[in-house]
């Protein structure tokens, strides 16, 4: 017989019950009630009832019933369902191959407070709930693995994992996700999220400018570029023309250059030699001509008028 693939839930049975787990998520407020593998014994009834949060179940094991609506649907390994508020439903496991039901109870509330999550979560977050909330009362095969969840959220808590109420946040969301996923056959119609998108030219370009900036002291070609952010040199030069139009790439890597060059000569009393190596400037001579043809002085005279005015600022 192969081994239970949740039996090690078993060992302490309520260590995510523990917890007090309340977290936001778009424009709501989600609380784990309980979080648990339990077993029905055979041929155990659970009368009918309800509750006034979301209750998921799911069943890694075994089989039962589950009445709903005045209806009767049998239960086995691999299937769940859920349980909204106020729906009055009633379990019973079978009599020879009892089962076991993973399950979690989640109250989920419209928040109050003022809201501060980014958009696309909110959109995200309403979306899923809308879907849980209008969710048929049958069960379905859990499609999409939401049940390995309920394992990897008791093994972190055991473990104390860094990170540990992130981490179980993202496992609970996953559950509602995945759990409201297995329904879309049968709810086409419902809202689907935008996710946000870049403006791609932009986005390289900021990609470019910053590989400059953190290698301008190195030799470098519009190609080495172009690898790095995986676009080709050709439209590379595209962004940088539709982006920066007045500066090509020669002119915005010697401008960077010549920042860093400005930098050091203010904060440093480097050599001048030594600052044109640091900054990529092929000699010291190179870097006199470009510094005096942009900005009318040479570096040695940039360096004493900034002292001058350094010296004048702390008078």
């Amino acid at each position: 017989m192969s081994k239970f693939h949740y039996a090690a839930m078993f060992e302490k049975q309520d260590a995510l019950e523990r917890l007090d787990l309340r977290f936001p998520w778009g424009r709501y407020d989600l609380r784990v009630l309980r979080f648990h593998l339990t077993a029905f014994q055979p041929g155990r009834p659970v009368g009918f009832h309800k509750h006034d949060e979301f209750e998921f179940h799911f069943i890694p094991k075994g089989r039962g019933i589950v009445i709903m609506n005045d209806r009767t649907y049998p239960l086995r390994d691999g299937l769940f369902y859920l349980t909204g508020p106020g729906l009055m439903h009633y379990q019973e496991a079978d009599v020879q191959d009892p089962m076991l039901e993973l399950c979690l109870h989640i109250d989920i509330v419209e928040r109050q407070s003022k809201n501060h999550a980014e958009a696309w979560e909110v959109q995200e977050a309403e979306a899923c709930i809308h879907q849980l909330r209008n969710l048929p009362a049958f069960p379905t095969h859990d499609l999409y693995e939401a049940m390995p969840h309920f394992l990897e959220a008791y093994e972190a808590v055991k473990a104390n994992i860094p990170g540990l109420l992130t981490t179980l946040k993202q496992h609970v969301i996953q559950i509602l996700l995945k759990a409201a996923r297995a329904y879309d056959s049968s709810s086409k119609e419902l809202p689907r999220t935008e996710l946000p998108s870049r403006d791609m030219k932009a986005y390289r370009y900021r990609l470019a400018l910053q590989y400059i900036q953190a290698n301008y002291a190195g030799v470098m070609t519009i190609e080495d570029i172009a690898e790095k952010i995986n676009i080709s040199p050709r439209q590379l030069q595209r962004v940088f023309k539709e982006m920066n139009p007045d500066m090509t790439f020669r002119e915005l890597l010697e401008q960077v250059r010549l920042e860093a060059v400005c930098r050091m000569l203010a904060e440093t009393s480097l050599p001048v030699n030594h600052i044109a190596s640091s900054a990529g400037f092929s000699s010291s001579n190179y870097l006199h001509a470009v510094f005096r043809r942009r900005f009318g002085v040479t570096p040695a005279e940039y360096r004493k008028i900034n002292q001058a005015q350094e010296e004048y600022r702390n008078v």
